[in-house]
């Protein structure tokens, strides 16, 4: 029986297994759907189709610059105990080094393109890197930079991964500089990178909550609306020196003692030169990804009342 591109596009869409399999289970069972899924089955591929389900919350953020390209990647497994394996923390940097080379738009664009050291897509690779690891895997996101200067950080092996990107003249070095400020972006994660990024929004509700703390104040209260609003407009930079990293107090004190902005432009002056901060991004494992929780205490007494 003959099959068709389509035929392996819904085979794949039904087990989770990656394309070449599929068309050689396919061809190996002369087009019959059912029997290929069987076939896939019998050799060991539905381990990947049977962990796909799982939560995959721990992982690996990775950061990495070769020449002139910077990459940030985030991919995700089960448990910590495969984040620190070998074989995972290769399967990560061939996936930022996938971003590097490829430049894909996206993580559907990513797992069509070639992965390193092999004739297959990542696509392709996953389900294979699934069964050996032996844990579900998810290429949850990356960012990729190859404009201005970057520089990467990665801190605790992978629990946090950052990007910077700095325009820099002179002809400077900026990676020890760039190093700096990735280091205060993964200890302070702050909200805005420059005070200039703060919304009216964001600003108008800090204002509220100054006026409101001053309305509570018997010294302050009595004051008029005006004046309390004048007061609250001038206490915004402490807003800004807790929320923004550009007016953040660098925390390398034995470099620099001022802010981050001025940390950035001391020491691109002691080299010779220039440096503006553009950009970054910040990615810290399984933020935001829900995490399933074992209580199996509960578990084994809900068991217990279901056998009375």
């Amino acid at each position: 029986m003959a099959f068709t591109a389509a035929d392996v596009k819904t085979l794949r869409e039904r087990t989770n297994v990656g394309m070449m399999d599929c068309k050689k289970a396919l061809a190996a069972c002369d087009g019959d759907m059912d029997k290929a899924i069987e076939w896939l089955r019998e050799k060991g591929l539905a381990k990947a189709v049977k962990k796909s389900g799982r939560i995959a919350a721990e992982g690996m953020a990775y950061a990495t610059v070769q020449g002139n390209v910077g990459a940030v990647v985030e991919v995700n497994c089960e448990t910590d105990f495969c984040a620190k394996s070998a074989p995972f923390v290769e399967f990560v940097k061939g996936i930022a080094q996938v971003v590097v080379d490829s430049d894909p738009a996206d993580v559907d664009a990513l797992k069509k393109c070639p992965f390193p050291g092999t004739e297959l897509t990542v696509e392709g690779v996953l389900p294979e890197k699934v069964m050996s690891i032996g844990e579900n895997l998810q290429i949850r996101r990356f960012v990729r930079y190859a404009d201005n200067t970057s520089v990467a950080y990665v801190h605790a092996g992978g629990k946090i991964g950052v990007l910077v990107n700095l325009a820099v003249e002179g002809g400077i070095d900026a990676t020890e500089i760039g190093k700096n400020v990735a280091m205060q972006i993964a200890a302070l994660n702050p909200r805005f990178w420059d005070k200039a990024d703060v919304t009216p929004d964001v600003l108008e509700e800090e204002k509220k909550v100054l006026v409101a703390q001053m309305d509570a104040d018997p010294k302050m209260a009595s004051k008029p609306a005006q004046v309390k609003e004048k007061i609250a407009a001038g206490k915004l930079n402490k807003f800004y020196e807790e929320n923004c990293l550009l007016q953040q107090t660098f925390v390398r004190s034995d470099l620099f003692t001022g802010s981050v902005e001025g940390y950035i432009a001391d020491a691109a002056k002691k080299l010779g030169g220039k440096i503006r901060f553009v950009k970054a991004v910040r990615f810290e494992k399984g933020e935001g990804i829900e995490k399933k929780v074992e209580d199996f205490a509960a578990e084994v007494a809900a068991q217990m009342n279901m056998n009375k």
